[in-house]
């Protein structure tokens, strides 16, 4: 089982951005020294939600420079909201930088604020997304002497007359998506991708076992992969880089200590998303939509608990990873600085991802699938 981090944090003022940028770098470069196999960085804009993900590609750059084992990840880039060849550059650039360990995982986008500001209508998102998939993958396999590939489609177009460069790293772009309709785990399959599968429900609440939906959305996954005519080392890539995700991961000595730190720590990340509702909403009276609840998720409920957290002694953070070992996810990615981050914050982080290190991840690195001793 692979382990990545997220590079998610919240700026709360303009005062805070340089901050949370460089304390998420050093993050990224502790991961990489501890052993995590990869860094997963969002797409966000105007919120102060991980302020360098304005451009995730750029501050991926400036990490790869600096580490040495880890791969790159986006979870996810909201497609519609970046010009397509503009993308498809950036995308073979970044393969070059990092030598092959880019993972780009793409989406439509759920928040009208963002697509507003860049003049992309909300209720398009998913159409444009379509067409935005199916024009890179041409824009990457254009030859020089090939005609033309002339688009129009949202608020982009243009003409690409020769081809992309720098030319693709490879024959194959890892890019990845949500695999939980039908439509997207088809195009996850057609494409050879790995896929982020959705956990919107919690686990089962007596054993702490994965739900049957997420269950079943694995196993969809899987079928289509293996009937997907990819040769057996592409499927078993996939594999290998299927994830599953959690948006706040804290482990202490003690079960009883975890649970203590991690109430702060999303008593603090409320305090955040309360405080972006009001502009959650009036992005979506720009956007004629109306989309979110009649007030903020709860995140110190039981209920988001169990379905967006890892907390816990390192023996119960183990067990609860293998259950997802033995359904045969590849790739668990684990947000240790949600909230917003401060220096209190981040020392909680610290703590919990050295002991993570060492006390969790060696139990997987030394295990068959089925969780079982090699």
């Amino acid at each position: 089982m692979r382990f990545s981090v997220f590079l998610v944090g919240r700026s709360m003022s303009p005062d805070d951005d340089s901050y949370v940028i460089r304390t998420l770098a050093d993050h990224a470069l502790e991961a990489d020294r501890l052993g995590f196999d990869a860094v997963f960085l969002p797409d966000h804009h105007f919120t102060g939600y991980a302020p360098m993900s304005s451009d995730p590609f750029l501050f991926a750059a400036h990490l790869a420079a600096k580490t040495e084992n880890v791969h790159y990840g986006f979870s996810v880039t909201t497609l519609p909201l970046h010009h397509p060849v503009r993308f498809a550059e950036r995308v073979n650039l970044l393969d070059h930088l990092t030598r092959g360990k880019l993972l780009v995982g793409i989406g439509s986008g759920t928040t009208p604020e963002e697509t507003i500001g860049f003049g992309v209508n909300f209720q398009d998102s998913k159409d444009l997304m379509e067409a935005q998939v199916e024009l890179v993958q041409r824009l990457w396999a254009k030859k020089v002497d090939d005609e033309p590939i002339v688009f129009e489609h949202g608020p982009y177009k243009g003409a690409v007359v020769q081809r992309i460069a720098p030319a693709p790293y490879s024959e194959r772009h890892r890019l990845m998506s949500v695999a939980m309709r039908e439509s997207s785990t088809a195009r996850a399959a057609k494409y050879g991708w790995p896929a982020f599968i959705p956990a919107f429900v919690p686990p089962i609440p007596a054993s702490g076992e994965p739900s049957t939906a997420f269950q079943k959305y694995l196993d969809a996954y899987r079928t289509a992969m293996t009937s997907s005519g990819h040769s057996q080392e592409v499927i078993d890539d996939c594999m290998s880089w299927t994830t599953h995700s959690y948006q706040c991961v804290h482990v202490a000595e003690t079960d009883e200590q975890a649970r203590e730190e991690l109430e702060v720590i999303l008593a603090a990340y409320q305090d955040a998303i309360d405080r972006e509702y009001a502009y959650n909403k009036r992005a979506e009276e720009i956007s004629g939509v109306d989309l979110t609840a009649a007030q903020a998720p709860n995140a110190l409920s039981e209920e988001w608990i169990r379905t967006w957290c890892l907390h816990g002694s390192p023996d119960t953070v183990a067990e609860q990873l293998g259950h997802y070992q033995k359904l045969g996810v590849g790739n668990v990615l684990m947000g240790f600085t949600n909230g917003p981050l401060t220096p209190e914050r981040y020392a909680l982080t610290r703590s919990s991802l050295n002991l993570f290190a060492r006390e969790v991840m060696p139990r997987f690195r030394d295990a068959a699938p089925d969780g079982s001793e090699r």
